[in-house]
């Protein structure tokens, strides 16, 4: 436990405009940072988390912010338990709508072979939508820096989606004669 660190950003800029605020909270959660209040935030110390954070300061000074950036730890097992417990639960909320996501394209999957749908253009509208999906994923896995509850499951989810979209094209080449074998009457 002692050899975890943590980078401490506390940061407090202008209440005007509004959009510097809204920017500088959503690029901090777009590195995974955990807010521990308003304007008090955490991220494992890395050296990429370390460069984007003096990045960060650095455009906070230069719209007359004021901020402080510290490597720290927990003071004990307990401590760091509870910062751990704050990455999961941030995570799990993002698996969470992402699993909804996921039952959504299941159900349009599961809509379009109840309508017999079978055209290329909705094939191709799902592909599109599933590739939103894996890409997703992949961006809440990268933040994922101590294994969620959720993101087993969430993975799961991608793979049967992966298996409806899969098995939904197959019916979309059958319903336009892709599969169909080559005559074999000398004519080919």
């Amino acid at each position: 436990m002692d050899d975890i660190h943590w980078l401490l950003l506390v940061y407090k800029v202008p209440s005007e405009p509004t959009s510097r605020r809204v920017s500088l909270w959503r690029r901090l959660k777009g590195l995974g940072a955990v807010y521990l209040q308003s304007g008090v935030c955490l991220l494992p110390a890395t050296d990429d988390h370390l460069r984007r954070l003096k990045i960060i300061e650095n455009e906070i000074g230069e719209i007359r912010g004021e901020c402080i950036l510290l490597r720290t730890h927990g003071l004990d097992a307990a401590q760091h338990a509870k910062v751990v417990e704050r990455f999961k639960a941030d995570r799990d909320d993002e698996y969470r709508e992402f699993l909804g996501k996921c039952e959504a394209f299941q159900r349009e999957i599961e809509k379009e072979i109840r309508i017999a749908k079978f055209t290329y253009a909705e094939l191709e509208e799902e592909d599109a939508e599933f590739r939103k999906l894996e890409n997703w994923l992949e961006k809440i896995r990268k933040l994922d820096f101590h294994g969620a509850d959720l993101g087993a499951l969430a993975g799961e989810r991608l793979a049967r989606s992966k298996a409806m979209l899969d098995d939904y094209a197959r019916r979309v080449f059958e319903a336009h004669d892709e599969n169909r074998p080559a005559p074999e009457d000398g004519r080919g």
